[in-house]
């Protein structure tokens, strides 16, 4: 591993490309902590600090909000609300492409139709970007979280609107900088940079909370009182640790899983040689729709998560009928995030249901059927068209059922086991489920994507082997020298 880091900065060209990420990532680090002018930033992180340790619907709806869109709704900065709403509204434009006309017809232009779509993003995220920060400022404001002497002045709305728009605009156009000067999707490792920010505090309060800080020198260095009882037992550590490497081996599993469907040519003959004939495959990825329908599912179900709880405190405090209590009462109990069985029957539901959606959108077995036939090319057994594209979708039907069940499990699984202990749900976003699955599929995209820079050049790469023939391998002589 050690020679395959010392290869990317042999080639210019690389070194330059992953250098010039890790510096865009460490300007939207720094763009991550300049505030937005008039919020109580003090109040707003010690409500949201107890929200999350409460796993209330506010500190719930945080969390989320911090891992899928590499912002934090607890520090109210100009980069806040993320890159989610450039997200967002690349994926509508995903959806509905496959329904609209007029977008089908623009994907068919080819680099002038993709140049298009991608100025009607931008605009969309604009104005995703203006609604969400509006939104998000009047619930701060009706907590008290904005000094008195701001909050009734149209200008700061205007300025602190305008500020956190242009925050996510910059991240947007960060990303799309990483995706035409550096290495790997932008997007997504902005993302990435925001989970592995905050890993360190999950793992603090998991250091905190067990016997590891009651060993002395660790105890004395994080301030942990030794005659109190610890949290968690080593029994919870181990079980933490578990649910790490499970989650981490079920992604890398998940993600480089290939069903491959043998491919044949059509023997063409030209005079006296015949061309064509050769064998290959078609390989498709058992988990298709990659990480994004956890993120949908994880998405909507904060809401009925959230907003039940917030409709049961409602009626208790407003002292309301008995019946509607009793309602919003047990609709809360029973979809808490990760604990009641209601949520978890739903929440992998909405998983099945967002990858089938997501792989439906993703790829079309009639077209990938007509390329086949056009190219002259043929899966031996079946007649091209119509029959092949039957097939292809039997095919990608039963492994997105498999790839879906891969990821209901993953998701689910490291929430229980948090809940079981009593772990607060940001140490269990990020040390087990969606976060770390994240985090690891990018992970392995970013690594991937290096190893075919090394290959291509002849430089030994992460999964070993020799420098070769090119770059600073041995030069081989010629016959003719």
């Amino acid at each position: 591993m050690f020679q395959a880091i010392l290869n990317i900065f042999k080639i210019p060209d690389l070194r330059n490309k992953v250098l010039f990420t890790v510096g865009m990532l460490a300007v939207y680090r720094i763009g991550f902590w300049i505030p937005v002018p008039g919020v109580n930033q003090e109040a707003l992180a010690r409500t949201f600090e107890q929200a999350q340790t409460e796993q209330t619907g506010l500190g719930q709806i945080a969390s989320f909000v911090s891992i899928f869109s590499g912002g934090s709704l607890g520090q109210s900065t100009i980069f806040g609300l993320g890159i989610m709403p450039y997200i967002t509204a690349a994926i509508i434009f995903q959806v509905f492409g496959s329904v609209s006309e007029r977008l089908k017809k623009l994907k068919e232009e080819g680099a002038a139709g993709q140049q298009k779509i991608q100025e009607y993003t931008r605009y969309l995220t604009i104005l995703m970007c203006v609604i969400q920060a509006v939104g998000w400022l009047v619930m701060i404001s009706k907590q008290g979280l904005i000094f008195s002497n701001w909050v009734q002045n149209p200008v700061w709305w205007v300025m602190a609107v305008t500020s956190m728009t242009a925050g996510s605009i910059f991240l947007m156009w960060l990303g799309e900088q990483i995706d035409r000067y550096g290495i790997g999707n932008g997007a997504s490792l902005i993302i990435t940079a925001g989970i592995l920010a905050s890993m360190p505090n999950a793992i603090q309060w998991v250091i905190q909370n067990s016997p590891i800080g009651q060993i002395g020198p660790i105890a004395a260095f994080y301030g942990v009182d030794v005659q109190s009882d610890p949290q968690m037992s080593w029994l919870g550590v181990i079980m933490l640790v578990a649910s790490f490497l499970v989650v981490v081996g079920g992604a890398v599993l998940i993600t480089v899983a290939q069903r491959r469907i043998p491919i044949q040519q059509a023997k063409h003959t030209r005079g006296r040689k015949v061309y064509g004939g050769q064998r290959s495959y078609l390989p498709l990825r058992v988990n298709h729709s990659g990480v994004m329908p956890i993120i949908f599912a994880s998405s909507l179900m904060v809401f009925p998560s959230a907003g039940f709880s917030f409709l049961a405190e409602q009626a208790v405090s407003a002292d309301l009928a008995p019946w509607w209590r009793a309602t919003t009462r047990f609709l809360a109990d029973n979809f808490q995030m990760g604990t009641a069985f209601p949520y978890i029957l739903v929440y992998v539901g909405m998983i099945y249901f967002f990858s089938y959606l997501w792989t439906t959108v993703q790829f079309n077995p009639e077209d990938m059927a007509k390329q086949l036939r056009d190219s002259g090319s043929f899966i031996p057994g079946l007649r091209p068209g119509p029959r092949t594209a039957e097939y292809l979708e039997t095919v990608l039907e039963r492994i997105t059922y498999v790839g879906a069940g891969f990821l209901a499990v993953i998701a689910v699984i490291p929430t229980l086991v948090a809940s079981a202990m009593k772990v607060p749900f940001f140490v269990a976003a990020f040390l087990g489920g969606t976060g770390l699955l994240i985090v690891v599929s990018v992970g392995l995209d970013f690594i991937q994507r290096i190893e075919a820079n090394l290959l291509m050049r002849n430089y030994a790469g992460f999964l070993g082997g020799s420098d070769q023939v090119g770059g600073g391998g041995p030069r081989v002589r010629s016959p003719r020298g």
